[in-house]
């Protein structure tokens, strides 16, 4: 097989579930999600990607994008259900996020997600040239560089985590917390989207492993120096503005404010249908809003969009059930014949009909319990070529360490988040235009391109692998 310099492994690859009958394949985009930010730097660079195809059963034979090759691979029920719906989600993702909701711990689960990394480790040994880089990405594959590292020593390996990394005293709970962390650190640089869990990955390591960290940024494992540090992730900012500026956006988005009635303001958020977003949160502080008559349906209106997201897993499908009873209350309390309180929409959009929706809002409202950290919030900044809207962002979302500007807010805090909607909704334009045009500027320098080069550059310091990335 044709092998690369730059092999890229993911979860699942960046393709639509099927392919159009001429062959070709397209990108898969979703708000924020990491398809659609690695889209902007690898739609033009040679490289190979390593991931799931997105149904279960044998790998498809799928055709290059541009100069990107995939590399399919198949899971079976089986492993889907213990390796992604199990071990990964039910597990990891839960207690990454704070154990939001309570972790599971099932030994099966386990065996399971080993034994689908070691496969994954062993495509990418494969599709690597010598001397080339592997850059794995996420907790689906915590394993993977270590068992890169023993197939092929040869190459550089990065590890990207787009999720929080969890304090020790939550990542002790883990049953296989040597393994985890071993299998990290068998990278040469683990990337974070936030410093403190540089700080949590270095603890772990000399407490569990007798590891030793020198400076801000560097551990010294078995003989071995592997680098660690905060890379905050960003979106394609000059896509979102392209977007934004073409004529049919903005003249969809002028239908949009007619179809929701003209109101004076439009509320917005847009998420993957996930318990750590906060969504049930907001969705209070809205209704106590209405129901003390500080909001009025006829001149304000919330769009609440959200992504169906592991439908399988049971506590998604609770979530689902639950949201869906709330915003029926909500309408009936609330609405109007003609004017609902909340117009909720589980469906994916296409990028130029979230460009269209962003331009809408006039304020958006990105409030995650724990996020790694939500691109979507960067989108609706890039999407406001007037320098006007709102956005009001949770403190425990990483952007919020980049984003100053918005309205920060803490989502537990339910009377807060209440205060904070109508602060934001009555702020002065003025004030309004100085926040935006200081998140637009640091956008226009932090796009995804900066971090992409930001974190290979530090991989390789040669610059080599960095240089390869389309300018």
């Amino acid at each position: 097989m044709r092998q690369s310099s730059l092999v890229v492994v993911s979860n699942r690859l960046p393709i639509d579930d099927s392919v159009a009958p001429d062959g070709a394949c397209e990108w898969r985009r979703s708000p924020g999600g990491l398809a659609g930010a690695l889209h902007a730097i690898l739609d033009r660079t040679p490289a190979t990607w390593v991931g799931w195809g997105g149904k279960v059963g044998d790998a498809p034979a799928l055709p290059d994008i541009g100069s990107l090759r995939m590399r399919p691979m198949g899971l079976t029920s089986e492993e889907h259900s213990g390796y992604y719906e199990g071990f990964a989600n039910s597990t990891l993702w839960p207690l990454y996020h704070d154990a939001v909701l309570p972790p599971v711990f099932d030994r099966g689960w386990w065996e399971t997600y080993r034994a689908v990394n070691q496969r994954f480790a062993r495509a990418a040994a494969e599709a690597v040239e010598p001397g080339g880089t592997v850059w794995v990405q996420d907790y689906h594959l915590q394993l993977v560089p270590q068992m890169i590292r023993e197939l092929r020593p040869d190459v550089l390996i990065g590890f990207f985590l787009h999720v929080p990394f969890p304090p020790p005293e939550l990542f002790m709970q883990l049953p296989r917390r040597l393994d985890l962390l071993r299998g990290m650190l068998g990278a040469d640089l683990v990337g974070f989207q936030r410093p403190q869990a540089a700080h949590n990955i270095a603890q772990l390591a000399v407490k569990l492993l007798g590891a030793r960290v020198t400076g801000d940024d560097q551990i010294t494992l078995d003989g071995r120096a592997i680098r660690t540090g905060a890379f905050p992730m960003s979106i394609d900012v000059a896509e979102m503005q392209a977007l934004a500026a073409r004529r049919d956006v903005r003249e969809r988005a002028a239908q949009l404010r007619s179809d929701l009635g003209r109101p004076r303001r439009v509320l917005l958020s847009v998420d993957r249908l996930d318990y750590i977003k906060g969504i049930e949160h907001r969705l209070t502080a809205y209704s106590e809003l209405l129901r003390d008559g500080r909001v009025k349906v006829r001149d304000t209106v919330m769009v609440q969009v959200a992504v169906p997201s592991r439908e399988r897993v049971d506590s998604y499908r609770a979530l689902r059930h639950r949201i869906e009873g709330e915003v029926g209350r909500i309408n009936g309390e609330h609405g109007r014949v003609g004017e609902p309180a909340i117009h909720y929409l589980i469906q994916p959009f296409d990028r130029a009909e979230l460009a269209a929706l962003y331009q809408t809002a006039d304020v958006m409202v990105v409030t995650p319990l724990r996020d790694g950290m939500n691109l979507v919030a960067k989108e609706y900044v890039a999407a406001r070529a007037d320098a006007s809207g709102a956005l009001v962002l949770s403190e425990f979302a990483g952007a919020a360490d980049e984003l100053e500007d918005a309205f920060l807010v803490n989502p537990h805090d339910v009377d807060g988040l209440k205060e904070t909607l109508l602060r934001a909704m009555e702020a002065d334009p003025a004030d309004l235009e100085r926040r935006m045009t200081a998140m637009r500027s640091h956008l226009v320098g932090h796009d995804i391109v900066a971090w992409a080069r930001a974190y290979l550059t530090t991989l390789d310091r040669t610059g080599r692998v960095a240089a390869g990335l389309r300018k």
